[in-house]
């Protein structure tokens, strides 16, 4: 991680200079914007906003003010937010100021930022999506403070679905959170309030989590870049390791330095950790050619015993990419990693894992159906039947790991539709949810069964401007290489300069083109 003395690292041309941006419209206790009002500005990069305050061209309250005034204008539409930390923000704001002002430099020094709502910060609830009357906490994850310590201002908590179980963003304890592309339609799951939040332009950057896909997915239906680390890259703690190994934290910003400033800034172990892989620097990657390499091509699905197909849009998009890479240098060729009978692993840690999570909350009977039928399968599979999921964690690792023996990065399609609408998945009953979240989403869950890195990288859009996203997967540490390669294509499809219509009424639509 960056010292307080050291740079930040450079971002793309758009998010150079922050002397375009407006000041806030409406102000913070303003309330919403109504349809037809012009919405506060988007937010530049977490990179450019560092710059600025640390050349004295604009103050951490400005720029906090701005995003809190920018989520109160989309709260009503987008409701990308379970908690906004208006006071508390400001006071962090003020503090980066001061120390600003003293001449102290650090990677996030002062600049706003989200973190999923499963992350525990000092003085708020952790509802991780649920309903009930959750106690506030009395300290920050691992990870919250470590973006304390790089001097980011915590501006709220984004929503999540029930545990973090869906690629869908809604629920009882908070509504629908929406896709700002077009909101008839969701940005994905779980870490889909922090997708909508980047996207819409809130915030910068945020903080999500992936247990089967939660950064990639939202990223990919939203037009983000989103890294899903090495296992343990990002502490878990307060637990040893989350929902028995599958789920880590990740981040989700519009380019691939952002992402990795943001990244750098919250890795890093503690001495409960599980797992705690050396480090690496993935903000010195995003600057760096990747060099001449041999990616693999991969449309195949591990086994399910679901029906799944791919939409033709989504390959036709990947394919595109795998021909831009090919055009940049590297050797592209089909190839399937061989993923066996890796799902059979996947369920009882997945299960397992919201079994214990429906324990710390305060009245199980105010949760999803669907989550209660999960947590009593979490039961029955939590003995014997977990330990041999664990168990055999390695032999598939140097089975799908064989991949890498002659190709360095696998590309494959992040999921196999385009975005579900609102609403798609109410009603239906915990197996039928199943089998259409695996439809949807079959390609991200075996990377967290290995714990292995993965990026998703914007892919283009449908027809109808919705986005989609494309997944560069590697082995074990491999951040700094899929970084650098995204980076690469970044620079080649300048897909930053896309953003969605204002989100500030009914009016927002899908796919519009920002200059």
């Amino acid at each position: 991680m960056p010292g307080p003395d050291e740079d930040v690292p450079a971002s793309p041309a758009p998010d150079t200079a922050l002397s375009a941006v407006p000041p806030p419209a409406p102000a913070p206790d303003a309330g919403p914007a109504s349809p037809g009002e012009a919405a506060p500005a988007p937010a530049p990069g977490l990179a450019a906003q560092a710059r600025a305050l640390a050349a004295g061209e604009v103050t951490s309250r400005a720029l906090t003010e701005r995003a809190l005034a920018r989520i109160d204008a989309t709260q009503t539409t987008l409701n990308a937010f379970r908690i906004v930390r208006h006071e508390a923000a400001l006071a962090e704001a003020d503090a980066a100021d001061a120390r600003l002002a003293a001449g102290e430099r650090a990677p996030l020094l002062g600049v706003p930022v989200a973190v999923k709502d499963d992350t525990d910060v000092a003085g708020e609830p952790t509802a991780f999506g649920c309903p009930g009357d959750f106690t506030p906490k009395t300290a920050d994850a691992e990870a919250v403070r470590r973006l304390r310590a790089a001097g980011a201002v915590l501006v709220g908590k984004t929503n999540t679905p029930e545990l973090g179980q869906w690629p869908f963003t809604e629920g009882p304890a908070f509504g629908a959170t929406r896709n700002p592309w077009d909101l008839a339609y969701a940005p994905g799951g779980s870490s889909g309030g922090s997708a909508a939040a980047v996207a819409a332009g809130l915030v910068g950057g945020a903080l999500g989590s992936d247990g089967a896909g939660s950064v990639r997915i939202p990223s990919a239906w939203t037009h983000l870049v989103g890294i899903k680390p090495q296992r343990g890259r990002i502490s878990s703690w307060p637990d040893p390791e989350a929902f028995h190994g599958i789920t880590v934290h990740g981040t989700l910003a519009r380019t691939v330095a952002d992402a990795a400033l943001l990244l750098q800034a919250a890795s890093g172990s503690t001495a409960g950790d599980l797992h705690r892989p050396p480090p690496v620097d993935v903000v010195a990657a995003a600057g760096r050619e990747p060099g001449r390499l041999r990616i693999a091509l991969s449309f195949a699905t591990a086994f399910t015993g679901t029906p799944k197909e791919l939409d033709p849009v989504v390959r036709a998009r990947v394919s595109d990419l795998a021909e831009r890479l090919a055009a940049l240098g590297h050797e592209v060729v089909p190839v399937d990693p061989p993923y066996g009978l890796i799902g059979a692993t996947f369920v009882p840690r997945a299960t397992a894992g919201v079994r214990a999570w429906t324990r710390r909350v305060p009245d199980r009977a105010l949760l999803d159906p669907r989550t209660r039928g999960v947590a009593r399968t979490g039961g029955l599979l939590g003995g014997p039947a977990l330990r041999l999921a664990r168990a055999a964690e390695e032999p598939l690792r140097r089975r799908v790991g064989a991949v890498f023996r002659r190709h360095d990065v696998v590309l494959a399609p992040t999921t196999a539709t385009p975005p579900p609408r609102i609403g798609d998945f109410d009603g239906l009953s915990g197996w039928r949810t199943d089998r259409r979240m695996i439809a949807h989403c079959p390609y991200a869950w075996p990377w967290n069964v290995l714990g292995w890195p993965g990026v998703n990288v914007p892919a283009g859009f449908t027809d109808g401007g919705l986005p989609l996203g494309a997944q560069l997967l590697g082995p074990a540490g491999s951040e700094p290489l899929l970084v650098s390669l995204a980076a690469q294509l970044e620079a080649d499809r300048r897909w930053y300069e896309r953003w969605p219509s204002p989100v500030h009424g009914a009016g927002a639509g899908a796919g519009a083109a920002a200059g």
